[in-house]
Formats: structure tokens, sequence, C-alpha cells
């Protein structure tokens, strides 16, 4: 797919919104090694099912102190230009989200503006959006909404999702990861963002943050931020709702939408979300439910109920084969690779294409989306899958499992060695990485060296 052609706009004369805007192609990114959870539960002395059955989590992905935040960015990105073709004359804006911060002023935008020196295009609006795992959303957000604006100069935007999910050792560990995906937006698009359907929720919360700038690792309030995350479902949810409502006349229950996404911190948190949707439609509509839920929840209240484990329970049993239906098959990289922060829904959404057999089984395709991050800030909002998807389709079937496979497996010990020294490393300057390069995938971006000033240099493995 070539970037311009058919999804090019004219942004002088247009007098209407531009059609079907959204994502036209992606593309994801995440390192080849993991470790296996089961083998860290037992490395780190945790009951047998801890991490695998207790937060449904497989595989963890992770990187070693060849790759940062940037060099992530610069992989998927070239990744993407390359294999839909695109030319980087045809990028208006660029805008990055993240929270694995490697500077506390440079844009990590900025080190991708690299890949663009040779189209001689620096005219790119955009910079990077922070706020934990929600960064990415902004940044979809506002690149969709400069799409639609008198801004946009006939070129297509670019959103950079990317992160390094790192914890302390200790119960918070096995829900880490590491990715990135970057995303074409423009019209005529695969995956269109339905116009006027989104509802969002910012709140001022502790439950997840990182004040210490001299330490990867977040300070993490793991009750409060369940919590904050549920809170903030029930409230999008509903606003979301009432939206829908209000534009085209229709209620809006889970049987709105073939699949529903979220963010994944891990995996037995989705599942416990989707049956908190459901309780939402229930106490919107208990007469859609058993005579058994009316008698035991009916006077439950939704605030009333963030750790009620009757209502849990009860409502996962009640949605399960929906969940099973509508939500696990968009959890394949979650299981896989673990909490990738920002790219964490987006990787979502690739799991959700590559789970269809068929492109005619996924066009047409009504999919929500709900995505958090902590501090607090949250959205959901909804998609449409177009035709154009069918190259998208074909391409991440191909690769994406594949690529799955491809890894090396590490054992815990060795993992938690690489843990140790990127924690030790990770603020030194003048520094020289010692990861092997065999420890990447062919055409990954990695980290050279860093001089006495802090400046980065990055180079890429051959091909």
């Amino acid at each position: 797919m070539n970037g311009g052609g058919d999804h090019g706009i004219n942004g002088n004369s247009r007098s209407q919104w531009p059609d079907d805007v959204g994502i036209i192609d992606m593309e994801i990114y995440f390192p080849s090694q993991f470790v296996d959870q089961s083998e860290l539960e037992t490395f780190t002395g945790v009951s047998a099912g801890r991490n695998t059955k207790g937060l449904g989590q497989l595989r963890m992905g992770f990187c070693d102190d060849r790759e940062d935040v940037a060099s992530l960015c610069l992989t998927v990105v070239d990744k993407l230009m390359t294999r839909t073709g695109t030319s980087y004359s045809n990028i208006g804006r660029l805008e990055v989200g993240t929270e694995s911060l490697i500077d506390k002023s440079k844009s990590v935008k900025t080190v991708i503006m690299q890949l663009f020196e040779e189209s001689g295009n620096s005219d790119v609006e955009g910079v990077t959006s922070t706020n934990a795992c929600y960064g990415g959303t902004a940044a979809l957000f506002n690149s969709v909404d400069w799409i639609e604006s008198s801004s946009c100069d006939g070129r297509l935007a670019m959103v950079v999702c990317a992160d390094i999910a790192v914890y302390e050792p200790g119960p918070a560990r096995p829900t880490g990861g590491v990715g990135a995906v970057a995303m074409l937006i423009g019209p005529n698009a695969s995956i269109v963002l339905e116009r006027g359907l989104r509802a969002s929720r910012f709140a001022h919360n502790y439950d997840f943050y990182k004040p210490d700038l001299t330490s990867p690792y977040p300070i993490v309030d793991g009750q409060l931020s369940v919590k904050c995350y549920l809170q903030s479902l029930d409230k999008c949810y509903g606003l979301y709702k009432q939206k829908a409502f209000k534009k085209n006349g229709k209620k809006v229950d889970l049987s709105s939408f073939d699949a529903i996404l979220f963010h994944s911190p891990y995996c037995k948190l989705v599942q416990k979300s989707f049956a908190r949707l459901s309780f939402n439609d229930f106490k919107a509509n208990p007469d859609n439910f058993t005579d058994t839920l009316q008698s035991s929840f009916a006077q439950i209240e939704l605030e009333d109920s963030y750790f009620n484990k009757d209502v849990e329970k009860s409502f996962m049993d009640a949605s399960k084969m929906t969940f099973e239906s509508k939500t696990e098959p968009s959890l394949l990289i979650a299981k896989n690779v673990g909490n990738m922060y920002t790219p964490s829904l987006y990787g979502g959404l690739v799991s959700f294409i590559v789970s269809h057999e068929s492109v005619e089984s996924l066009v047409g395709k009504r999919v929500a989306l709900f995505s958090y991050g902590s501090g607090s800030a949250s959205s959901f909002f909804s998609i449409r899958v177009k035709e154009h998807v069918s190259m998208l389709h074909q391409q991440l079937k191909a690769d994406v499992p594949s690529r799955l496979k491809a890894r090396t497996k590490i054992s815990p010990d060795e993992y938690d060695k690489t843990m140790k020294l990127v924690e030790d490393t990770h603020k030194l300057a003048p520094y020289q990485p010692i990861g092997s390069l065999k420890n990447l995938f062919p055409a990954t971006w990695y980290l050279d060296t860093v001089d006495e000033k802090y400046r980065r240099k990055y180079l890429k493995t051959p091909l």
C-alpha cells in the first residue's frame, strides 16, 4: 500500500468532513526474548498458577540494555513505512504516546525524525503525549482530529505507541512487558473511528505513578489501581451510552458490538472488566437478566460494588460465553508479550484482526475500545472495520503469529539478571550497552552508545 493515492486529502478546498477517517495501516513490534510465566512462578517462589491462572498471563516479553523507547519507535516506524511503501514526505503529523521517557525535555518524536531526513521532510507536526498507558489514545485522537481539521494539508498522520513496562522484584513484576505499535491515520481507512461516539473520564488519582526520575520502576497501589480502572470504565461506558442515544436514538449494550477491546494490564482484569460492562447493562435494564441476578443484585449500586466478589463472580459467570466470543480473541499478544502500556489496547486490535481466518469475517465488524491510563485518564470509543482492511489482515496474519513463535525463551534467572542490568545502567553516561545483538530480530534498531553528554546513538541490525 502506498500512503498517497486514495488516502490523500484536499486540505485547501475541503468543504465537508473527509470520509472514513481512521487507521489506514498498522504495525506491531515486540522483542525477540521472553520469559515463561509458569517458570517465573517457580523461580520467584509464588504459588503455582499465580501468574498464569490468577493473572491470565502465559509469557512476558522483555528487552536488555540494547533497546529503549526510542529504538522501539524507530523499529516499528521503519517496519511500517517499508512494508507499506509509504513515502516519508507524505506524513504531515507524527505523535508519540509513551510513558517510558528517556529525557524530560526532548520529545521521543524528535528521535524518529532521523528516518525523515533522506526525504527532506521536516514539516511534521506533533510531539509526545504522556499520561501512563493513555498516551497512545491521546495521540490517536489528536491525529484523527488533525486529519479532520483545517490544519491538515492533505498528508497523512502517524501515531506511534511504545513502552517498556518493568517492575521491581515482587508481586507486580509478572505484569510487565514491552512493545510498540505504529498506525497510519487518514481518510478512506481500513478501521474507521465512529465520529461523535467517544466518551472520556479524567480524574486525579495516585494509583500508579513515577515520581522518582532516577528509577525505572513505578509506585503502584494495586487495589486503588483496579478501582480507578473499573470506576473509569463505568463512567465512560455510561456516558458513551448517553451520547450514542442522543446521536442516533439507539440504546447501547454489549450486544451493540461485535467485539470489545480493553487496555490490558493483565488478562484476568480484562475478563473482570467485561463482566463489569455486563453489570452496567444489568443496572440499566435488569429485565434482560435472570431472576436470580435480579433478586441478588438489583439493590447494589455501581459505586458500592468495586470489590464485591459476589457481583464479580456472578457476572463473570453470566458473561463468560460472550467474553470468549467478543474479547478473548483480542488477548493473543497480551497473554504472550504482557502489558505494553500505551500499545496495549492497540496490540489488542492487532490480535483481534489476526484472530479472523478470513477477511470476509472481519469486514463490517463494529468494535468498542476502552483505554485507561493511571493518574487517571480514560476513554471509551468505537470503530468499524471497512473493506480496505484486506491487505492489513493478510500482512498481520502472515507475520504476527510466526514472529511470536520465533522468539527465544530465556530462563527466569537470566531474565532477573537482565532486569538488574537495566536497573543499574539506565541513567549512566557515558555508557556502552553490553547486550548481544544476536538477541535482536533482523532489521531492529538498537542503542549503540550513550556519550558523556547523554546523547544516544542508534543503529539497525541487518535484514
